[in-house]
């Protein structure tokens, strides 16, 4: 039987991940030869947010811009990795079969919290990806039962990687220098997440705005954590009760922007 892969989720900043010097610049870089190399990629973003689970299923999806107001540079790349329309439909399936109906969406393309982390992880644009959306409106359980609906791939060679943020206020990241100090209540919501993790309580992780310090100030919408619960789903396969995951990467951007990163394995 195939080894199964590790489920990861990676913080993705700003889109400047790609260009700045920063230490999770180089964590990316490192994982994507440490990891073993996977035959595709599928990547919950925090940015595809729609009514119900789609699928890209473009042969040659494009490199997305969905972004404004950043250098010229980061415009002018391109991360030109192959789809998997065949994966996409292989994903419908399973969430179907799971009564979570899904859709297919050959227009499609890699948005930033794609293309940005795994322009760093795997440079050559070699391994095929299909994105899968979230709901944004729906529970978090909803998305604990996304990724329990997709632990199969683990073993047919997929990688399930989330990308979004341990933490992720916004409305007050650019009010502080990008290698400024953590402040404490970012800190404290990221270390208990960890803590969370590694003791593998799903109960607390779906509760985490009410049961994570300063939970609503940390994540004042849910669209950068809810990819996170995808990943422990994945972990957790069908009817798992409990998954222990391991931090691999801490660091702050802003200052209230967590870049934690954790596996499942």
């Amino acid at each position: 039987m195939p080894t199964a892969l590790p489920t990861l989720f990676v913080s993705h900043g700003a889109p400047t991940l790609v260009l700045d010097p920063i230490p999770t610049r180089g964590f990316l870089r490192a994982l994507g030869q440490t990891l073993p190399c996977p035959r595709a990629i599928l990547c919950v973003s925090a940015h595809w947010d729609t009514a119900a689970p789609r699928l890209s299923s473009a042969l040659r999806p494009q490199t997305m811009y969905d972004f404004y107001g950043f250098p010229d540079e980061l415009y002018e790349l391109v991360y030109p990795a192959p789809g998997d329309p065949a994966l996409a439909e292989r994903v419908a399936n399973l969430l179907i079969d799971a009564q979570i109906p899904a859709t297919l969406d050959d227009h499609r393309g890699l948005d930033h919290g794609a293309w940005v982390p795994l322009s760093l992880m795997h440079p050559l644009a070699d391994i095929p990806v299909v994105q899968l959306s979230i709901q944004s409106h729906l529970p978090p359980g909803h998305h604990l039962e996304l990724g329990q609906a997709l632990a199969p791939l683990r073993e047919e060679g997929v990688l399930i990687m989330a990308s979004g943020n341990a933490t992720h206020n916004l409305r007050e990241a650019f009010s502080h220098g990008m290698e400024e100090a953590p402040v404490s209540y970012a800190k404290a919501f990221a270390d208990w997440l960890t803590a969370r993790i590694e003791a593998g309580d799903t109960a607390a992780l779906l509760d985490y705005l009410a049961q994570g310090p300063f939970g609503p100030l940390n994540h004042p919408t849910p669209e950068h954590y809810l990819p996170l619960l995808v990943t422990l789903g994945a972990a957790l396969g069908a009817g798992g009760t409990g998954a222990t995951g391991l931090r691999l990467h801490d660091g702050y951007t802003f200052g209230v922007l967590s870049m934690a990163a954790y596996a499942w394995n």
